[in-house]
């Protein structure tokens, strides 16, 4: 795992935008004008749900079409582009293909760089500085309290990101999925897994259908 980040001063400061939405929305609460908990339950779903949707096709498609999966583990960055999703904080993709005898884990040892094209807004405990430094000291039992337990036998390869360098983990396909549409399988791609943090969901744990 590399640890050399060249993070631009921003790493430490938000952004402009940033700035003027955190004053926008300390403004719009003091005016009551908006509810904080309704706010973060938005953000929330675009977080878990609307974000990870780009990422979650890219998976999918991997899991169908053998040519595109060998291209994305390839030149990831050429073969999520040809899906549409490009963009800032997106430009260099690197993926990650999980195994029975490999799992990749991505963290962001400094800050909190994450590929918001892919996988939408980074999720809260991304973010803190518990995951950032418990993933590289102990990070199969940062794993198992995701619910991910793997064999002793199993290699975990824990990844960096970084401003230049961003990381999408491919997950495993399910086991009885044969045959069903990219739409459906898709269905069960969470940003936690495509982080490392999780697994694909089994059939009957989502609401995708063959």
């Amino acid at each position: 795992m590399s640890h050399d980040h060249d993070h631009p001063d921003h790493s430490h400061v938000p952004p402009e935008p940033a700035l003027r939405v955190q004053a926008l929305e300390s403004l719009l609460t003091r005016k009551g004008l908006v509810d904080p908990g309704a706010l973060e339950a938005i953000i929330e779903t675009y977080s878990e749900e609307v974000g990870p949707r780009n990422g979650a096709r890219v998976v999918a498609r991997s899991w169908v079409d053998a040519g595109y999966r060998q291209w994305l583990l390839d030149d990831a960055t050429a073969a999520i582009a040809h899906l549409g999703y490009e963009g800032r904080q997106g430009e260099h993709m690197v993926a990650l293909e999980n195994t029975e005898r490999v799992h990749n884990l991505v963290v962001c040892t400094l800050c909190s760089c994450y590929p918001w094209t892919v996988l939408g807004i980074p999720p809260g405990w991304y973010k803190s500085e518990a995951y950032r430094a418990r993933a590289v000291r102990e990070p199969r039992a940062v794993l198992a309290e995701f619910g991910v337990y793997l064999d002793d036998d199993t290699e975990v390869r824990l990844w960096d990101s970084t401003a230049e360098i961003r990381y999408l983990v491919v997950p495993q396909r399910p086991a009885g999925t044969e045959g069903w549409s990219e739409e459906a399988l898709a269905e069960l791609v969470t940003r936690d897994a495509m982080v490392g943090a999780g697994r694909a969901l089994a059939p009957g744990q989502a609401g995708g259908a063959a």
